[in-house]
Formats: C-alpha cells, structure tokens, sequence
C-alpha cells in the first residue's frame, strides 16, 4: 500500500530517528542546525554569467558530402553561488543553442563526419537547429576538513582539469601549465559549445608548496550533444601530487598523477581491427595511466627561457586485448628581452604518442587519451594525441595587456603507418565511442598545419577572439580525401560576462 508522500517521508524520518544511536541523532541534528542557520541570506549570493557566441566557417578536407559550410554555436551560463567559513557552494546552469548546423556534410565509409559541423548535427538527433538547458554545476564544497584549513572536499557536480590543480605564481609557468599542460587526459572541453562536467568527488590538501589532488567521478555527457542532463558509465579515479620549486631567478613545478579509467558502455570501439572482429568486442575498457610533467622557467641577461616536459605510460585492458601505450612532449620557449613593445615569445616543441604496428595480435597499443580537452593542443581539431607525432613552432606577440597574437606551425603524421587517424576528444554520449578513426592506407604523412589567432579583452566583461588555420594534407588526408588536399577552418567569437 503507498502512502502520501508527506505521511510517508515523515514515517521514514521516524524510523530512522528511532533506529539511529543517540549519540548520531544528536549529530544530525546539530547538523541541520548548522546548515540552516548558516545557508547565507540572498544579499550574501553572487550571482554572475557568460554568453559565448562563435560563428565557425570549415572548409573540410574535399569529401563525398558537403565540406563547406559555416553555422552558429552559443552557450549561455548562469551561476549563483555563496562562500561562507565551513563551506562554499555553486549551483550553474547551462544552455547551448545552435543554428544552421549543416544537414549534408556526412560521407560515406571512411570520410564520415566532415568537421565538426557534422559532428554537432549527428550528436543532436540530425537537427540543424538544437538547443537544451540542464545542470552545469552543482556541488558543495566543505572547507577546513577535521580543523584544517589545507583540506577541502567538493561534493556534486563539477568541471575539472588535469594538471591545473595548481596555478603557478611564475606567469610564465602559469601560461605554459594552461596551454601546454592541462586537460591532456580529463578535460571539461570548455571550447565546444555544451562541455562536460563530471559527478563525483573532489579532494584538496594544499599548503605553499605542495597539492595532492584525489578525484573519483563520472563524467557527464554533453561536449557535442546539447543535452548535458545525465552521466556515462565511466568511472575515473585520479590522483596527484604537485609541488612547487621557487628561487631567485629560476621557478620549477613537477607533478606525478595516476588515473584509472574504466569504460562499461557496451559499445564498438574504434580500433585498427577488421570491423568483424572490433564490433563484437563489448567488453569493458579498464586503463591505468602513471605520469607526470616538469616546468622549468629561468631568467637570463637574453631572455626569460621555458623547459616543458611530460610523459605517461599505460597498462591494462582494451576489451579483449591487452593494452599497453605510451606518450611523452618535449617543449622549450624564449621571451628575449630585444623586443619589449612586442614581448615576443618563440616556443617549439615535439610530442609522440604510441600506435598500434599489428592490428592482428592479441595487445592493443594506441595510447589512449581518455577525456581531454583536445583543442589546447590540436586548434584545428581535425587530429588530437593518438597515433600521432607533433612538431612545432609557435610564435606568440603581446603588444599590449589586453591583446594576444599567436600563430603555431605543425607537422603532423601517424606514429604507425598500421593503425588509424583518430580524431575526438573522448565519450559525450551512452551509445557512441566519442573518438573517431581513419584507415591510412599504410602511410603515415597526415598534414601541415599554418594558423594564426589574435584574442583581444575589450574590457573585463567582453572578450573578443578571431582564428583561422590552413592544413595542408598529405598521404594520409589524401588517401582518405583524394578529391582535395587542404582544408580550412576559421571563427569569430564573443564573450559577453554579466
């Protein structure tokens, strides 16, 4: 028999009064108490926001579907939030729209999806116009753990990075940690117009020096699917260890992390098997990753001088397969001092991921970078980090506080002419890998990319940004897309703040 939902909460709330020992009920109570008396009055609650606009023009790699097209994608974000002694919290909601999403830029086989255009347009139910609001964040986050004020935990729903627990107090390692650093295995994926965010815990302990980050969560979906409401069955566990090495004139920071990643989705996965064989391979993806990076910045009479380095290993199961990857980037900048109205800063650099060189025996070795922030590291998003090596050079000027000029010359090619050309930035929906493959016809040659971008903050609340990038395709963009070799792709965005 079912009772009023009143009667039957208060029947609930009985019995585990009575079942609880005196000494918990005395707990719970002065809990409640606490929370009520400190829940903060409206004049206490911030309230703020963001709308991003972008228009995106891509001009794909020439397929067998429509390459050329432009369409708009937007993100409104309203959050309020209220910080008190014991505890914070942040409740934030999202809604992403799009317009004019291309109905035609899908090919068939192995040309697929024709940029992201494409992407955005599949993910939402073939729609060109989609649009939905659901939770962003939220979460509590309690403060002085057991009486110390090092220690925190953050409960809810939230966005997080790896390798951006800490924010250097060397502007130079800030910029490079932001950029060259952070979200290269779990990422929101704050550049596409839904994001993700993830539902679980958050654990701090941080003095002067040193943070241990531990994190276990679910991500959510979203990134190209407008609905962000529910989360995958993927479960992460991360843990790091960051700390920081000052000194007169030379900054360091060195972090080691480990993170578990476990994948039980039922879906195909995109591997270099024969499709026969990958689409009955259900079972469950279970991978360890062990790591680290260390930042170096010193100041010499020629310049301010940067040293990145990173690297991970992988172990563990790929469905039926062993597996076993790995991935490391080699980087270095210079800000010479000739220069001050222009503040020029000159980086270049060489990253590598592992492949897999044998599609027919038992371990799988593509280095597997579960849910990154892609875009950081691949501006043009047609490749990310797997099966990949990446040289570049990259040039940054600065005439002013408020505008920033950069532009990044790539060489791009597979690390194994064997395995495929992968593209994506990780699961955003129940029923799709969220990582996309290429055959290569057994080359390895994939592009040149040439881009530039200018960013300009107008004032405080509006932020102004342009990009374009040219790829030049090689053997493998060739074989995939005979009927062109270059693709194109450039947006003009607008952040408004309120």
């Amino acid at each position: 028999m079912s009772l009023p939902y009143g009667k039957s909460h208060e029947m609930i709330g009985s019995s585990l009064a009575v079942a609880l020992p005196p000494d918990w009920r005395y707990m719970k109570a002065r809990f409640c108490f606490i929370l009520l008396m400190s829940f903060p009055s409206f004049a206490e609650v911030s309230m703020q926001g963001s709308l991003r606009t972008r228009l995106e023009v891509w001009d794909w790699f020439e397929g067998n579907a429509n390459s050329d097209y432009a369409f708009s994608g937007n993100l409104l974000r309203v959050s309020i939030a209220a910080q008190r002694p014991a505890f914070d919290w942040q409740i934030e909601l999202a809604a992403p729209f799009f317009l004019g999403l291309p109905n035609d830029a899908v090919a068939p086989g192995n040309q697929g999806q024709l940029g992201l255009g494409a992407t955005y347009f599949v993910a939402n139910k073939r729609r060109r116009n989609a649009s939905m609001v659901f939770p962003k964040q939220g979460f509590l986050r309690l403060k002085n753990l057991f009486g110390d004020n090092r220690q925190s935990l953050r409960l809810g729903r939230f966005e997080f990075s790896d390798g951006a627990e800490v924010a250097p107090a060397d502007a130079t390692l800030a910029a490079v940690k932001r950029d060259r650093i952070s979200q290269r295995l779990i990422g929101p994926f704050g550049w596409s117009h839904v994001g993700r965010s993830f539902d679980g815990a958050h654990y701090i302990h941080a003095s002067q020096t040193t943070n241990f980050t531990l994190l276990a969560a679910l991500p959510t979906r979203g990134a190209f699917q407008a609905d962000g409401w529910g989360n995958l069955k993927i479960g992460l566990l991360y843990a790091a260890l960051t700390r920081q090495v000052a000194g007169t004139r030379h900054n360091g920071e060195w972090r080691a992390f480990g993170m578990y990643s476990h994948d039980w989705r039922n879906v195909p996965k995109v591997d270099d098997r024969p499709a026969s064989i990958r689409n009955t391979d259900r079972a469950n993806i279970r991978i360890g990753t062990f790591g680290g990076h260390y930042l170096h910045s010193a100041k010499t009479a020629a310049g301010l001088f940067d040293v990145t380095l990173w690297g991970a290993l992988q172990a563990g199961r790929w469905g039926r397969l062993d597996h076993a990857g790995n991935s490391y980037a080699v980087e270095a900048g210079w800000q010479p001092t000739s220069v001050p109205k222009l503040q020029p800063w000159l980086r270049a650099g060489y990253s590598r991921s592992s492949g897999d060189g044998d599609p027919n025996d038992s371990e799988h070795a593509t280095f597997f970078q579960a849910l990154p922030t892609p875009r950081p590291y691949a501006r043009f998003p047609f490749f990310n980090m797997m099966n990949n090596e990446d040289a570049f050079v990259e040039l940054v000027l600065r005439p002013s506080k408020a505008i920033s000029i950069r532009s990044d010359v790539h060489s791009l090619r597979l690390t194994e002419a064997a395995d495929l050309w992968y593209l994506g930035g990780g699961a955003f929906q129940p029923w799709t890998f969220g990582f996309q493959g290429r055959t290569s016809a057994g080359t390895r040659g994939l592009a040149t990319l040439y881009d530039i971008s200018a960013d300009y903050a107008v004032h405080k609340n509006l932020a102004l940004s342009a990009y374009f990038g040219h790829a030049v395709g090689h053997s493998v963009a060739r074989s995939v897309y005979p009927g062109g070799k270059d693709a194109n792709f450039g947006y003009l965005e607008m952040t408004v703040r309120f």
